[in-house]
């Protein structure tokens, strides 16, 4: 009996473990809280500017073409919202350097674009978070504002 009780806790545990491993909640949070961070202060360079959603911008003087990004982070003993904002930090950090590299001043028109699944906002990023890993993926236009 003693065996059997040990054997169908096991078993339990491993169904629990198994669902917490493969845990994937699609989050929202807030872009000013992400870039009033530290890291984002310090990583971000203020030469190139975000606008995200349909946020206005000034006149664009030469485009570049749509470029995406897609970045993951360990999310091992991190809220998930340090862990989004990390790999959503690590996402801008990726266009900023193509924009560099295209030449561009600005990206425009970002949007969240988690599993190929396209969010929209002036205000908030989505995010993928799960047991041991967290992800941000996003889209923008590189371009040079007059």
């Amino acid at each position: 009996m003693k065996k059997l009780t040990m054997a169908l806790l096991a078993a339990t545990i491993a169904l629990y473990s198994a669902q917490a491993a493969s845990r994937d909640d699609r989050l929202r949070f807030s872009i000013e809280e992400a870039l009033s961070t530290e890291v984002a202060k310090q990583k971000l360079d203020a030469g190139i500017r975000f606008y995200f959603g349909d946020q206005k911008h000034g006149p664009i003087a030469q485009k570049f073409g749509q470029f995406a990004s897609n970045k993951k982070t360990n999310a091992f003993n991190k809220s998930d919202q340090k862990a989004c904002e990390w790999a959503f930090l690590s996402a801008l950090i990726s266009l900023q350097q193509r924009a560099v590299k295209e030449g561009g001043n600005a990206v425009i028109n970002i949007i969240s674009n988690y599993k190929n699944v396209e969010f929209k906002s002036d205000t908030e990023f989505e995010c993928g978070a799960g047991a041991l890993m967290a992800g941000s993926a996003l889209k923008g236009t590189v371009v040079k504002l007059e």
